[in-house]
């Protein structure tokens, strides 16, 4: 790929319109709006009728060929989001309109098409009551699809995967994280570098988010099967409230987030972005835990670090059900390796900055303050970010989906707002510009 394309650090390339009565569109669970094989990048979305839109550009390029899927969904509740991802052979995959409801999933009907072909099962079981479902590749070419299995509340996470040599799904867990028919967890995963998957999560009493509380960890490095915590001690499954590693004890009431996210660095170190209160009389900040470099403990056990990334001055409560209409959107995370320097960013949006996206970076190896810069230059509403990280992994390019979008609390419908642009925004990283 011709990364000479881009001539500045940030460039804006039209998409179409899309919906923009609610976040659907926006939210960061989506596994993903954008991906890339190649010099191809597809990308996928709501019309602001409700069918899936399909496109596809060559890179360095603003030439979008868009294409209706044949599909539609249920716009009107922001879960229903649309997850995409390719294989390694370049079938693009597709998963959408999830809340509790049957499986929607279909697969191109040729590599590098945007022709898709019937709806099917995957495994066939346990395909009734989907939520959430997401697609990750790992290094093989092989896909990982997760998806949450019963309600906010009570819930339990299944692992599938798919071999792209016999093109057939099959069930790696039936029950990775129990929620024991009393909670469910809300979790963020990664594929490193190597192909190790890297798990957190917080757990749900109920389906207010205010009892969303703590924070856990584990890892697998065969494949989703077996898996460990970040002391390397292996867990016996289905990991439950009852074995679960702590990593930050956060309470119920924190204001702590759900479904974020998370990345390593190149010797497999993870950091997960959230936000929470860290004390009762602390506004509410976008805040990073990170493990000491494995092994380094003399205990045996691995230290967990806290950093807060914002400084935001007003605070509110997140409590309820629903989808929520909320100040600060939930944070990507990603970590590069620049030469022999590291960086960590964050990307989030923040109404104490006209709730334009607001990237925030630090040089670990020159263990620099955070820098704070404003990607977006009007105001985005409601939404959050979500990006293509295949063409992160592969040249370090960040590609984010950017679309302006209402929420309104509790599957609320913004309708005075008419379908919006919808963006990829390009950054060339590290990008610094201060914030007054």
């Amino acid at each position: 790929m011709d990364e000479s394309a881009l001539e500045s650090p940030i460039h804006l390339s039209q998409v179409a319109d899309g919906w923009a009565q609610n976040a659907v569109n926006a939210v960061i669970f989506r596994k993903n709006s954008l991906v890339t094989q190649e010099q191809q990048q597809y990308i996928a979305f709501y019309s602001g009728s409700g069918e899936v839109m399909l496109g596809r550009r060559t890179l360095g390029t603003d030439d979008w060929e868009i294409s209706a899927s044949g599909y539609s969904g249920r716009p009107e509740d922001a879960h229903n989001s649309i997850s995409i991802m390719l294989d390694g052979a370049g079938y693009l995959h597709m998963a959408w309109d999830h809340h509790v409801d049957s499986l929607r999933y279909v697969r191109s009907t040729s590599p590098g098409s945007l022709q898709l072909g019937p709806m099917s099962t995957m495994t066939g079981q346990d395909e009734q009551a989907v939520t959430y479902p997401e697609f990750h590749r790992l290094p093989s070419g092989d896909l990982l699809f997760a998806y949450r299995d019963g309600r906010s509340g009570q819930g339990r996470m299944i692992l599938n995967r798919y071999d792209q040599q016999s093109m057939q799904w099959t069930r790696l867990q039936d029950n990775l994280l129990d929620g024991q028919g009393e909670r469910n967890a809300y979790w963020q995963m990664h594929v490193d570098a190597s192909g190790s998957i890297h798990l957190s999560w917080v757990w749900r009493e109920s389906s207010d988010v205010a009892t969303n509380h703590d924070m856990h960890y584990a890892r697998s490095d065969d494949g989703g099967v077996n898996w460990v915590d970040s002391s390397d001690q292996v867990y016996q499954l289905p990991i439950s409230q009852d074995n679960a590693e702590i990593i930050w004890s956060i309470a119920e009431g924190s204001n702590l987030i759900n479904q974020t996210s998370m990345t390593t660095d190149q010797s497999g170190t993870p950091y997960i972005a959230t936000y929470f209160r860290s004390s009762a009389d602390a506004a509410t900040q976008v805040q990073m835990l990170y493990a000491e470099t494995r092994g380094s403990s003399n205990t045996g056990k691995r230290r967990w670090f806290r950093q807060e990334v914002s400084k935001r001055q007003g605070d509110f409560s997140l409590s309820g059900g629903g989808s929520k209409s909320l100040p600060i959107s939930r944070p990507q995370i990603l970590a590069q390796n620049d030469g022999d320097e590291q960086w960590l960013h964050l990307i989030y949006r923040d109404s104490e900055f006209g709730d334009r996206a607001i990237l925030a970076s630090s040089n670990l190896t020159r263990n620099t303050n955070w820098h704070y810069t404003a990607i977006t230059s009007d105001s985005l509403n409601r939404w959050e970010p979500s990006f293509d990280t295949e063409l992160w992994r592969t040249h370090s390019l960040l590609h984010l989906y950017v679309q302006a979008v209402g929420q309104i609390d509790g599957e609320g419908l913004d309708e005075s707002l008419l379908p919006s642009s919808v963006q990829v925004l390009e950054l060339q990283l590290p990008l610094i510009t201060q914030l007054p």
